[in-house]
């Protein structure tokens, strides 16, 4: 077996390759990989004794599955009514200029961050707001955000 599929192999046993919970099986993969690489889903599918058909479903299906590749640091700002209202586009915009993602990226070409722009985070009452790796910050402003995002910068330097 290539070491490109040991961690879905571990993944696969933990679960007893029961086909059953397909849905935590590609969580726990995802985590592995940071995405559900194409080749690493049919493998799955094999493992599993189930059509890829069925694994690229699912895998489409659900909003928080990704098929491209995702940055290490996953930032999530909020683009909700209340945080809307409150400017989160400049927000938006600041991470979009601090990461120098152009218009329809996402992720940055070194694979470091991944911005996402989310309907709503739950947390209204701190509007504006932005998650930075499950970490949640509210009343953001650009400024703010380019500093978080410069804390992680600094962080993965050294």
């Amino acid at each position: 077996m290539s070491d490109r599929f040991k961690p879905a192999a571990q993944i696969l046993k933990e679960y007893n390759h029961d086909s059953a919970k397909l849905i935590p099986i590609l969580q726990k993969v995802q985590d592995a990989y940071h995405f559900l690489p194409e080749d690493v889903m049919r493998y799955i599918a094999n493992e599993l004794g189930i059509s890829p058909a069925k694994v690229f479903g699912v895998a489409t299906f659900f909003a928080h599955f990704a098929i491209t590749p995702k940055g290490k640091h996953i930032v999530r700002v909020c683009n909700g009514t209340a945080c809307h209202v409150k400017g989160s586009a400049s927000i938006i915009q600041a991470v979009k200029d601090k990461l120098k993602l152009k218009e329809g990226q996402d992720t940055t070409e070194d694979l470091l961050f991944t911005l996402e722009c989310v309907s709503c985070l739950g947390a209204c009452g701190l509007a504006p707001v932005m998650v930075v790796d499950d970490v949640v910050h509210g009343q953001v402003t650009p400024a703010k955000a380019v500093e978080l995002l410069d804390e992680v910068i600094k962080a993965e330097a050294k």
